[in-house]
């Protein structure tokens, strides 16, 4: 009967961990740029992004960015990519000024 309870709080604990785990790694994730049904627009000339709903254009002022080169989640390549760029109302990358404190 010892072994059995032994064997059941091992088990416990081992689940127990495993759920730990799991929640932890889940909070960690990266954020997604946009929604659901939604993708993500720069704006032209300037720093600056948005979401449009995936059955629209996008706002007057935005543009979708070039292809292969869209942020998918907070801080990725592609979304520090285009904190220091935009793109002109050609649709040719450009650099920002940096700012200055």
């Amino acid at each position: 009967m010892r072994t059995t309870n032994r064997l059941r709080t091992t088990l416990g604990l081992a689940l127990a961990g495993v759920t730990v785990t799991l929640f932890t790694s889940a909070c960690s994730m990266q954020d997604a740029v946009c929604g659901g049904d939604e993708y993500p627009v720069l704006r032209v000339g300037s720093a600056g992004s948005a979401c449009a709903s995936d059955d629209e254009e996008p706002p007057k002022g935005y543009a979708r960015y070039p292809e292969g080169k869209v942020p998918e989640h907070v801080d990725d390549k592609w979304d520090k990519y285009w904190q220091t760029r935009s793109i002109d109302e050609n649709g040719k990358t450009i650099d920002l000024p940096e700012e200055n404190d």
